[in-house]
């Protein structure tokens, strides 16, 4: 293996922990495996922690400068055991399509509410190594800091790779909101108990279920709503996640 700097230590399978980086770019983290299906206390409280140390490197800010390049990504389940990850690249703002990758892992945690992104953030991350190009900004298929711990997968997948990212989800986890009107681009905010701005709520189509949106990490609430109004094309989801989950489904026929 190359020198790389000290990296996340994942579940290998095959032999005892292994060092992954993405490369160039640092990755301080650590991910375990339970001993059984139910996950272990001791690795929920270490994770939590994790994830509030982390949340502190969070920087929520405007882009510099309009993005060219465009990411969305997802994870997907083949069966219980495997985990898929795809990344598209899209050039913005034509959403021209310009690659697609994917990667194949086993699983190496149980499902722990809160905790998502330790159980598809080490494979995303190796999906993200295979992109030829550099995205500008990423939209990931989840929360960025609407989330109980200000902590999502978009935040934690920010802060990992220090790229900006934002959150695009189906479903609410945390907050209140209003419901916003039934036609396409309305909006409404998301806040917290203490009236702490969360997310929006966006009407991405006429009389369907709102989308939740959220910054993650170098990236603000304006840049996000913004992004993914400009990335709608006549469905609910915007094309950057709307196009990672089809390919999502496409690779799982490849790998069953």
């Amino acid at each position: 293996m190359a020198n790389v700097p000290d990296g996340p230590r994942f579940y290998n399978p095959a032999g005892p922990a292994v060092v992954h980086s993405v490369p160039l770019i640092p990755l301080p983290m650590a991910y375990y495996r339970p001993p059984g299906p139910a996950p272990d206390p001791v690795v929920v409280r270490d994770l939590t922690r994790l994830q509030d140390e982390l949340r502190t490197r969070i920087r929520l800010e405007p882009l510099p400068q309009e993005p060219q390049l465009i990411a969305g990504c997802d994870s997907s389940f083949p069966t219980p055991e495997t985990v898929l990850s795809v990344f598209v690249l899209l050039r913005f703002p034509s959403l021209e399509l310009v690659e697609k990758v994917y990667h194949v892992s086993p699983v190496t945690l149980p499902y722990i509410p809160g905790l998502l992104a330790f159980r598809e953030a080490p494979n995303l991350l190796m999906a993200y190594e295979k992109l030829r190009q550099q995205p500008d900004i990423i939209m990931v298929d989840g929360h960025g800091i609407a989330h109980p711990r200000r902590m999502g997968i978009a935040a934690h997948l920010g802060v990992e790779l220090d790229v900006p990212t934002f959150g695009v989800a189906k479903q609410k986890l945390t907050g209140t909101f209003q419901e916003p009107a039934l036609t396409k681009g309305s909006i409404t905010p998301l806040t917290d108990k203490q009236g702490e701005l969360l997310g929006e709520v966006i009407r991405s189509k006429d009389k369907v279920n709102p989308l939740f949106v959220s910054p993650g990490h170098r990236c603000d609430q304006a840049t996000a709503t913004r992004l993914t109004l400009a990335c709608l094309r006549g469905y609910k989801l915007p094309e950057p996640t709307r196009l990672a989950d089809h390919w999502a489904e496409e690779f799982k026929k490849e790998v069953r």
